[in-house]
């Protein structure tokens, strides 16, 4: 089943998380460390309301994105869009939202050498054909598709992996992050 299914299928906790991984796996390019989001994993566990900790990282992620590449400026963005109430379809467009940026961010930092996938080819792997996408986007791909399965088959007992896939992803990403700026500087 592709990710544009996955999504129209998923629950509200499962929509939840599956915007949270995505925001989470791209917290490096906000600054931000590994237990920021944290409290949001917590409430979604717990099922209790996520709008203190949600504010608590918007904080701690800082109020502008002044300076940001576009890399971040899309972080940035996922991080202001999310609702303070999930809600049914304010957390299915945010999921929607944060996936197709989190793709649009691995994209645009995979150091792979080739051609740049083109946003169409980034909407057919969210349609479920990832053949003429980077490796870097691939792989996100794949993490997107885990959180949601993962929740749609073990439901809140599914959090637990869906998070360790969003540690896997930030690493990787931090990785690309830290050996982009090397480059660069």
């Amino acid at each position: 089943m592709g990710l544009v299914e996955l999504i129209a299928q998923a629950d509200e906790r499962g929509l939840a998380a599956s915007g949270l991984a995505c925001l989470d796996r791209c917290v490096p390019l906000l600054g931000g460390d590994d237990e920021v989001l944290r409290p949001l994993w917590a409430s979604l566990a717990d099922g209790s309301a996520w709008a203190g900790g949600l504010e608590k990282a918007r904080g701690a992620l800082g109020p502008d994105g002044t300076g940001e590449d576009e890399a971040a400026a899309l972080a940035r963005r996922m991080l202001d869009a999310a609702p303070a109430e999930r809600t049914g379809e304010a957390v299915r467009d945010w999921a929607d939202t944060c996936s197709v940026a989190s793709l649009h961010i691995h994209r645009l930092l995979d150091p792979a050498p080739g051609e740049t996938p083109s946003p169409e080819a980034l909407e057919a792997g969210r349609a479920g054909g990832a053949e003429d996408t980077s490796p870097l986007v691939a792989a996100e791909l794949r993490r997107q598709v885990a959180v949601l399965e993962l929740l749609a088959e073990h439901g809140p007992n599914g959090l637990r992996g869906a998070l360790d896939v969003s540690v896997e992803g930030r690493r990787v990403l931090r990785a690309v992050v830290s050996r982009r700026a090397r480059n660069r500087g």
